[in-house]
């Protein structure tokens, strides 16, 4: 009987094999023809609401609620094509002549190149519109770029009163390495007049502009597709990965771990510590019974009736950490799962990355020096202050519980003694080299604070 379960069993496995390597073999047609109706869907776009020209999202065709979702159907639709034109060439790399000679013995017939070409060229001529505006859509649109003027410029100051939003600080542009820096005098940025009074001018100029009306719900526009990006990239990045760890472990890991430790002769303990905490408990229970059995005036148990009580309890305990067992292993795949979904959501959202980052640096400037000193303290006091080391250990030993390891204590305290050192010593530099720089009044607002 044994025998022919293993003989199903084994036939199962290899039509699984047989279909994936099938999958395998057909991957550049399929990426070719999925990249393929992407690019017609993105033409019957531009056929049926545009007139055959390009989506122009800053269209006045159409409201601004329409062009966001012609917006949002063209991104998506790019990003698949994009996708799957990587994909095609990443798979026709791997593939070789005996891929092909097994494709023919499987029955599986490629493209003629003439119509590959033909598909290739129509993708290409559809992309190509949107190669150099895709990225001004979702990043340079939206990415507030700070203007090419001095620090003390007038101008950039009256901008941020027209945008009403509080400004990012500009980069320092670096220096080339065979140029010398040249050395500002104080003399050099004073002018004739006060800059109070020349910016009291230019506002007043601007607010007098008649276009400056257009210009603030222009602004106001990306900023709130700014903020919705971000909102909705961080809800993906919290989401996708906690989604993909439930999945994999319940359809993916979940069934393979069970079918590998269905035998009784597995080993119910991963270490020694579940051992050590499944003979306190049938411990506890063998005295629990000792003491219902003294104070209970009712006849009392036999040693045989004790036993049982004991047997039933360690089959019980057998089946509650065989299966915290198999748990943990389930755990180890499926947080490998969430974390190369998170990897993956990183790679292919570069774009949102730089406006969530944008995003951030504009709530971080636009608070205040006590509310930044605020935050700094907190977030130092929590992994680096007195009382983390009980946070690091209770942080550490529910990982090791998680993936069934034993809770090592050298490890935990040899960890404690030194990341939160290592992270206080990089904050502390942070604050030298580059805070004091942006924002010195919140640097001096934190020492008072700390103090």
């Amino acid at each position: 009987m044994s025998a022919m379960k293993n003989s199903v069993f084994s036939q199962k496995i290899y039509s699984f094999l047989l279909a994936a390597y099938r999958w395998y073999l057909q991957t550049p047609e399929r990426s070719l023809d999925e990249a393929y109706n992407a690019a017609l869907k993105i033409q019957e776009i531009e056929d049926k609401h545009f007139n055959g020209n390009k989506i122009d999202i800053d269209s006045a065709m159409y409201s601004n609620s329409v062009m966001d979702y012609f917006e949002s159907d063209l991104n998506k639709l790019l990003k698949i094509a994009r996708m799957r034109l990587t994909e095609l060439r990443a798979s026709r790399w791997f593939l070789n002549e005996e891929n092909q000679k097994a494709a023919q013995k499987a029955g599986i017939e490629y493209l003629s190149p003439s119509l590959v070409l033909e598909k290739l060229n129509f993708i290409d001529q559809v992309i190509s519109k949107y190669t150099t505006n895709s990225d001004q859509i979702t990043s340079q649109a939206l990415v507030v770029q700070p203007p090419n003027l001095p620090v003390n410029s007038v101008i950039y100051e009256d901008k941020s009163l027209l945008v009403n939003t509080p400004t990012v600080p500009p980069k320092i542009a670096t220096q080339d390495l065979g140029k010398k820096p040249q050395i500002k005098r104080k003399t050099d940025t004073m002018g004739i007049l006060p800059r109070s009074l020349l910016s009291t001018i230019t506002r007043l100029q601007v607010e007098l502009d008649p276009n400056s009306e257009q210009e603030v719900i222009q602004s106001f526009r990306q900023t709130q597709r700014r903020t919705i990006i971000s909102i909705r990239f961080i809800l993906l990045l919290i989401i996708v990965p906690l989604l993909t760890h439930q999945i994999a472990k319940a359809f993916v890991v979940g069934p393979i771990i069970d079918r590998v430790r269905s035998s009784e002769q597995m080993q119910i303990f991963l270490n020694s510590e579940m051992e050590e905490e499944a003979l306190l408990e049938l411990q506890r229970f063998e005295e629990k019974l000792k003491f219902e059995n003294l104070i209970i005036k009712a006849p009392a148990m036999s040693s045989e009736q004790i036993e049982n009580e004991m047997g039933d309890k360690a089959i019980e305990l057998a089946k509650e950490f065989r299966h915290e067992s198999s748990n943990a292993i389930k755990n180890i795949f499926a947080d490998l799962f969430s974390v190369g979904t998170f990897i993956w959501l990183l790679l292919v959202s570069r774009s949102s990355i730089a406006v969530l980052k944008d995003f951030i640096d504009n709530i971080v400037y636009g608070l205040s020096d006590s509310a930044k000193a605020f935050i700094i303290i907190l977030f130092t006091d929590i992994f680096v202050g007195f009382h983390s080391p009980h946070g690091w250990e209770v942080l550490l030993e529910g990982v090791s519980r998680h993936w069934g390891l034993p809770a090592n204590r050298d490890f935990i305290f040899l960890f404690i003694a030194t990341f939160p050192v290592i992270l206080d010593t990089i904050f502390k530099y942070w604050i030298f080299r580059f805070l004091n720089r942006i924002s010195p009044s919140a640097v001096a607002t934190y020492r008072n604070m700390n103090e």
